[in-house]
């Protein structure tokens, strides 16, 4: 488990551009050392304006998109192409503008897609999916990401792991369907925090003053089953990027006076 690491910027749209070239930074250093690079995508509005910023930002070139590999840490169980699927609002804000490899963009399934409406087998599906990217040095049934992004929720939630929800105690599969999620569609599909805590690093966007709470508590080392954001941890580093809203509930102590 590492300890969080936390970076306050001004405003969201600086926390956005900011954390796209740290993104960057990331994949090509991850790129020159490997060969590709393997990054887990969050959706939400921080999420889509990192990926609207990584748009605009002139060193996207030095990314080979190619050699990325993208997947998902949740999406709304919805028919393909509904513009409130995770994917559908990626396409909108970055991938349709970039040349990715479309074997390596891995979308979690739709609701109309090979599983039909059934959640939990289109979770397995995507576990699946996981344990084959799975190379023998991971030493598990997903790959080891150079970097999963996930949004907090103002009521701490990440990816669609909800507190006191069944999906957020699960210590054993990797991907799980989401039913009865409080927040509009109640059916969602997830990774589960042993899939997040593979990643080497964790980075938790927040940003705006309906999210100050949840990061103050999530912060507060609060147990993950009644705030899910506190159980969200990279293996090599786990990173806290917020605006100052975001952190207005958060003790100085936490954060240095050099953050952005």
């Amino acid at each position: 488990m590492s300890t969080p690491q936390l970076v306050v910027h001004r405003d969201k749209e600086l926390m956005a551009q900011a954390a796209a070239a740290r993104l960057i930074t990331k994949v090509v250093d991850a790129q020159a050392s490997r060969g590709y690079a393997s990054v887990v995508l969050t959706g939400g509005r921080n999420g889509n304006g990192l990926l609207a910023a990584l748009a605009g930002a002139p060193a996207r070139d030095a990314v080979d998109w190619g050699r990325l590999d993208l997947w998902w840490g949740d999406e709304r169980f919805l028919p393909e192409g509904d513009p409130d699927r995770n994917i559908a609002q990626a396409r909108e804000a970055l991938l349709d503008s970039v040349p990715l490899d479309p074997k390596r963009v891995h979308a979690m399934p739709a609701s109309d897609g090979p599983y039909g409406t059934d959640a939990d087998a289109a979770a397995a599906g995507y576990a699946e999916e996981l344990a084959l990217a799975a190379g023998p040095e991971n030493h598990g049934s997903v790959p080891v990401f150079d970097v999963l992004m996930l949004g907090v929720g103002p009521d701490t939630h990440v990816a669609s792991l909800f507190p006191e929800l069944p999906a957020v105690r699960e210590t054993e599969r990797m991907v799980v369907g989401v039913h009865g999620a409080p927040k509009p569609p109640p059916t969602r599909v997830s990774l589960t925090l042993p899939a997040i805590r593979a990643a080497r690093e964790v980075w938790l966007l927040a940003a705006g003053e309906d999210k100050a709470q949840a990061a103050a508590i999530a912060l507060s080392g609060a147990g993950e089953i009644q705030a899910p954001a506190a159980g969200a941890y990279g293996r090599s580093r786990t990173l806290w990027l917020l605006d100052s809203a975001a952190a207005s509930q958060l003790p100085r102590s936490l954060y240095p006076p050099a953050s952005a």
